[in-house]
């Protein structure tokens, strides 16, 4: 390997908003890393999944596909 080309690869302990950290390795420049969502939080991984509808799209569809809501 070429020398003084690849970034500086080390431990970044990453900080989530919910609470939740974890240690992982990285090319960022700093020590933390915070991030606003991770696998403990996000809806996909949670299971609590929320629709959320701007503008009223999803009325939109279902009223040009006449498709009902149970």
């Amino acid at each position: 390997m070429k020398k003084n080309i690849h970034p500086n690869y080390h431990k970044v302990k990453v900080e989530c908003a919910c609470g939740a950290t974890f240690t992982t390795m990285s090319t960022y420049k700093s020590d933390v890393m915070k991030v606003d969502i991770c696998d403990k939080c996000h809806p996909f991984c949670t299971g609590k999944q929320k629709l959320v509808d701007i503008a009223g799209r999803v009325e939109k569809f279902n009223k040009r596909y006449n498709i009902e809501n149970n």
